[in-house]
C-alpha cells in the first residue's frame, strides 16, 4: 500500500449557493453557503498561520451573485483559482426557516446552478487540476449534483488518487432529493465510502439512506467495506471513533442550540484541520466536537470569527 503524503494543500469540491436566511418579522438576511465550502471557511480559520493551504472547487456564473460568492471566498482566505465561470449561468439558492428549538428546514431553487457542470466539457477545472492536491473532501451533495458520467469519472480519479498517496475524505450528507432514486444513492455512497481513506458520516444520514438499525450497525457496515479511519457523527453524543482506538467522553456543560445548521461541516473541518497539523483521532474529534458545538450556538452556516 502507497504510503500517503503529507497534508500540505487540501481542496473541498461542491457547491456553494446564496443563502437566505428568515428572520421572525418576515425579511431574510443574505449570506453564502454550502455543505463543502462551509467546511472549507472553518479549515481556512483552524488552519490559518500554519503551512496547509485551503483551495474550494466549484463552477459559478457570470452573474452578481456568482461576483459575491467569489468575493466571499477569497474574503476567507481560500485559494480561488479553481473556482470557475460559466458564462450565462448562476449559483444555486436556497432558504432557511428555523424553529424554536434550532431546526431548520430548507427550500431550494438549485436545478440550474453552474456547479452541476463542474468537470463536465466547456469549463476550465479538470481532474488533473486536483493532483497536485493532497487531501481531496467530497460529499454526497458533491456527487449527487453531477451527471452520472462525472460521477464515474470522480469515482475513476479518486481510485487513483488515493493509491497514489492523496487522502479522499468522504461525507455522505444525504440530501433525498438530490439523487434520480434511493437504489442509485445507495450505489453511490457505497463506492465512495469503500474507497474513503478518512470518512466522516453522521449517523442520521447513514440511517436514512441504508436502512441501518443503529450506530453500531453503521459503523459494522463501514467497517465491512473496510472503512478504518473516520468518525461518525452522532449528535449530542458525539462522535464515535471508526477505528475503534478513542472513546469520546462528551462534556457536562449544555450548549443553547440556535441553529444546528452547519454542524456536520464544522465538525469536518475542525477534524479535518487537527488530522492535517498532525494530531491524533482523539483529538480531532474533540477539535471537531468543539467547532461544531461553537457554530450551532449562532444563527447561520457561518458564524464571525
Amino acid at each position: 500500500m502507497t504510503a500517503k503524503r503529507p497534508i500540505r494543500r487540501i481542496a473541498c469540491i461542491g457547491e456553494v449557493m446564496i443563502e437566505l436566511i428568515a428572520k421572525p418579522d418576515g425579511s431574510a438576511r443574505v449570506g453564502v453557503a454550502g455543505d463543502t465550502f462551509n467546511t472549507a471557511v472553518y479549515l481556512a480559520r483552524a488552519l490559518r498561520g500554519s503551512d496547509v493551504s485551503v483551495a474550494y472547487v466549484t463552477a459559478l456564473g457570470t452573474d452578481p451573485y456568482s461576483d459575491r460568492i467569489l468575493d466571499e471566498i477569497n474574503r476567507h482566505g481560500i485559494d480561488a483559482s479553481l473556482v470557475e465561470q460559466r458564462d450565462g449561468q448562476m449559483p444555486g439558492l436556497y432558504a432557511i426557516d428555523t424553529d424554536e428549538n434550532g431546526e431548520r428546514s430548507f427550500s431550494y431553487w438549485r436545478s440550474a446552478a453552474a456547479a452541476r457542470q463542474l468537470f463536465s466539457p466547456g469549463g476550465t477545472v479538470s481532474f488533473r487540476d486536483l493532483d497536485g492536491f493532497d487531501m481531496v473532501l467530497f460529499t454526497g451533495i458533491s456527487i449527487a449534483i453531477l451527471p452520472a458520467e462525472i460521477r464515474d469519472a470522480v469515482i475513476r480519479w479518486a481510485q487513483n488518487f488515493s493509491a497514489a498517496g492523496g487522502t479522499i475524505v468522504y461525507d455522505s450528507n444525504y440530501r433525498p432529493r438530490l439523487w434520480e432514486n434511493a437504489q442509485t444513492a445507495r450505489d453511490v455512497n457505497a463506492k465512495m465510502w469503500r474507497l474513503a481513506d478518512i470518512a466522516l458520516p453522521s449517523v442520521d444520514d447513514e440511517q436514512a439512506l441504508f436502512s441501518d438499525a443503529n450506530a453500531d450497525a453503521v459503523a459494522a457496515r463501514l467497517k465491512g467495506w473496510n472503512v478504518t479511519r473516520g468518525a461518525m457523527k452522532r449528535g449530542p453524543e458525539g462522535p464515535l471513533d471508526l477505528a475503534g482506538e478513542h472513546v469520546f467522553e462528551p462534556s457536562n456543560v449544555k450548549i443553547n442550540v440556535v441553529d444546528t445548521t452547519a454542524a456536520g461541516d464544522s465538525f469536518n473541518a475542525g477534524y479535518l484541520a487537527a488530522i492535517a497539523l498532525g494530531q491524533s483521532s482523539g483529538q480531532a474529534m474533540q477539535a471537531g466536537h468543539d467547532l461544531a458545538g461553537r457554530v450551532i450556538a449562532a444563527p447561520g452556516a457561518i458564524i464571525p470569527e
